[in-house]
């Protein structure tokens, strides 16, 4: 994956979210292989003299000329393309949920709408820094819980901490933009540890972005949810349904497209910006006016001395404030063109910001002798402290309640596009690939809200507790992927790469301490559970991998599998067997229960084929085994006929066995077994009908060179 000689300006222009991802193209062995293949063809000229036109004439002829324009528009080279109509469900139940859909979701957009979807740098700001920014409401409190726990004396410690918070803060920022640039298709850490460090290490931090983005939608979620119920007490015995239907709420949005999703999403963002940059505003005129004196904490008994460990802990813990810091990094195709030139831009923006807000309340809380409380946070100590009249107080409550609920947010849109890239490296479900009506990576984001909505309903709606886990992760995440960079900077050595490798080591070296920390001082809090949950995500991925590698070694073209068993033309040593029709011999099996309509046109069918065929019928008893042999003599005895008899009356099973038997005594045949089938007009009807072909196909699965199809009669009115 890695690349020398590197040029952004080529890179931006490459496709990177594709429908095409799921349909890969083949590889140059793979094309040779399939030249030689199609070499070896032997076809009559009658498979290529068609009875139909399909190029619509016949079309129109046989369905409505209005109706088959509807359905298909030929461009100018005739290539049909389907409209919206032909792509449409034709059942009842289809036709429901696509009207569903489109209810909540919209009109599905062509694939040709994919850059119409991408977010402009004012948009993609709120949207992608939602959580990075909303981290400020807890951060510097989270920093203070620990520091107090050494007594009152020890807050003052909290300015050189966030000085070096802020440090980290500028490092890992700084780092990210390096990033971008490099690896201007995105992925960010996933991508940057695989391509400088391996593999492993690349899912190691993929193992910690995941648990990070899921509990950054429990934990957002429902810390906002229990902002509104502190507000309105009648809700709280509702608060894991209201969290519920926030999680639903931002599903929906984001199903809707990038674009819809960032227009709903951005402003609650900038009010809640505008309202923190207000209060610091007048905070520091408030303070100006007395001088910058500062005023003494509350006196605090010390529970613990104070000690390296502890400052530490206060670190690791401010150090949350940097949560969602990655996510431009791996939204970079997001962006309107020149995407990896806006992404470090709003990455800048972003930074700046977070540095401003942090900064800013950490030392007004300092000045103004502000400690952690348990019933009241310190951004509202301090909003009531600078607002002590007037509608402002509760404009920052409110705005910080919303941007709490919309932190989750963020997780939405990175969390698909790094299944997106795991997807394509064969580490996850190859169905995080899929763009969805909306042009939105939809399964992707549907696990995530599956995720955290069962999170939350473990934990009672009470995810604080899951607090502690987001340091490990997110920091994983973070050393790693600094320190990729460092080794990609020393590999390709370009123009800067010494002070650019500095700075990236600088973020690695601070962010391991971070880690570190993190994992120790937090182990038995719960930290535990991702130091467990990481290697075990990392077996899963190489699990799913190995089995892509299997199909992939299975399946290739290239892949040397010997020669054929059977007879007729052998093919060659480095081809697949029974890929040319000459190499193809086959008997048709028809199980038939009854003489009716509907085996009679599965028989006429197959007998249509020219090929040899079987009839199989399975009896509970010889006299009802001997009564269908009469029918079946009187119908014409067309096609041989076979009749198993099932003493304890079950069919699929014995029917499945004589399959499979025949199989394996003549590996040389392909079965085609084809069954009857009746096409109810409602899907309650269905339950009042053997499904033979389904379990049967299920039965059958398992065997190699076995065919199951249907053959569909219709019922009249």
């Amino acid at each position: 994956m890695g690349r020398s000689g590197h040029d952004p300006e080529r890179d931006a222009g490459s496709p990177t979210f594709s429908p095409s991802a799921e349909l890969p193209p083949l590889s140059p062995e793979d094309l040779a292989m399939l030249g030689r293949l199609g070499g070896r063809w032997q076809v009559s000229e009658a498979v290529r003299a068609l009875p139909v036109d399909p190029q619509a004439g016949e079309l129109r002829g046989a369905g409505g000329a209005g109706r088959a324009a509807m359905l298909f528009q030929p461009d100018e080279t005739g290539q049909l393309t389907a409209t919206p109509i032909a792509e449409r469900q034709d059942t009842a139940e289809g036709r429901a949920v696509g009207g569903l859909r489109r209810l909540l979701l919209g009109r599905p957009l062509s694939s040709a709408s994919i850059l119409r979807e991408r977010m402009p740098k004012s948009i993609a700001l709120p949207v992608l820094a939602s959580d990075l920014l909303s981290s400020v409401a807890y951060g510097p409190e989270a920093m203070l819980a620990v520091l107090v726990l050494a007594g009152s004396g020890a807050l003052g410690l909290s300015l050189p901490i966030a000085a070096a918070l802020v440090v980290l803060m500028v490092a890992v920022g700084t780092s990210y933009r390096q990033t971008v640039y490099a690896y201007p298709h995105g992925a960010g850490s996933y991508l940057v540890a695989s391509d400088s460090l391996g593999p492993r290490a690349g899912l190691a931090a993929a193992a910690g972005l995941i648990l990070d983005y899921v509990l950054t939608v429990s934990v957002s979620v429902s810390a906002g949810v229990a902002a509104i119920t502190s507000a309105l007490p009648a809700l709280a015995p509702f608060s894991v349904p209201v969290a519920l239907a926030v999680i639903g709420v931002l599903l929906i949005g984001n199903l809707r497209g990038i674009r819809v999703a960032g227009n709903v999403f951005a402003a609650p963002t900038y009010l809640f910006l505008a309202a923190i940059l207000g209060l610091i505003a007048a905070g520091f005129v408030r303070a100006a006016a007395g001088g910058f004196t500062v005023v003494a904490p509350p006196p605090t008994p010390a529970l613990e001395g104070l000690s390296l460990l502890v400052v530490l802990r206060a670190f690791a813990s401010g150090a949350t404030s940097m949560t969602g810091i990655e996510a431009v990094s791996n939204a970079v195709p997001v962006f309107r063109p020149t995407e990896w030139r806006n992404a470090r831009t709003v990455l800048t923006w972003m930074v700046g910001i977070l540095i401003v807000l942090f900064a800013g309340l950490t030392l007004l809380i300092h000045l103004n002798g502000l400690v952690p409380r348990a019933d009241q946070t310190l951004l509202s100590q301090l909003a009531r402290l600078t607002f002590p009249a007037g509608p402002w107080y509760a404009i920052i409550q409110a705005a910080t309640a919303l941007v709490l609920l919309l932190a989750a947010n963020t997780a939405f849109n990175d969390l698909p596009r790094l299944l997106y890239f795991m997807a394509r490296d064969g580490y996850v479900p190859r169905r995080f690939l899929h763009l969805g009506d909306r042009l939105a990576l939809s399964n992707g984001l549907i696990a995530l809200a599956v995720a955290a909505a069962v999170i939350l309903v473990a934990f009672g709606g009470r995810t604080h507790s899951l607090i502690p886990l987001y340091a490990v992760g997110v920091f994983l995440a973070f050393t790693l992927s600094q320190t990729g960079m460092v080794n990609h900077w020393r590999h390709h050595r370009s123009p800067g790469w010494r002070r650019r490798a500095t700075i990236n080591g600088l973020g690695a070296a601070l962010s391991a301490v971070v880690l570190v920390t993190a994992a120790v001082t937090k182990f038995a809090a719960g930290a535990w559970v991702v130091v467990l949950a990481i290697p075990l995500l990392i077996y899963v991925f190489r699990r799913v991998r190995r089995h892509y590698d299997h199909v992939q070694q299975a399946l290739g073209l290239h892949a040397e599998t010997g020669t054929h068993p059977g007879g007729g033309v052998e093919p060659a040593e480095d081809e697949p067997p029974a890929v040319v029709p000459q190499q193809v011999r086959h008997l048709f099996l028809v199980p038939v229960a009854r003489l009716n309509q509907a085996a009679l046109r599965t028989l006429a069918y197959v007998g249509s084929l020219g090929q040899p065929a079987l009839a199989l019928h399975v009896s509970p008893e010889r006299v009802e085994a001997d009564r269908f042999r009469a029918q079946w003599a009187t119908w014409g005895d067309h096609i041989p006929l076979e009749t198993i008899l099932s003493p304890h009356r079950v069919i699929i099973p014995p029917l499945a066995g004589y399959v499979s038997a025949l199989r394996l005594s003549h590996p040389d045949l392909t079965l085609t077994v084809v069954v009857p089938d009746v096409v109810v007009d409602h899907p309650w009807q269905r339950l009042l009908h053997y499904r033979t072909e389904q379990r049967l196909r299920r039965a059958l699965r398992r065997h190699p060179g076995i065919v199951v199809t249907s053959m569909p009669t219709h019922l009249t009115r």
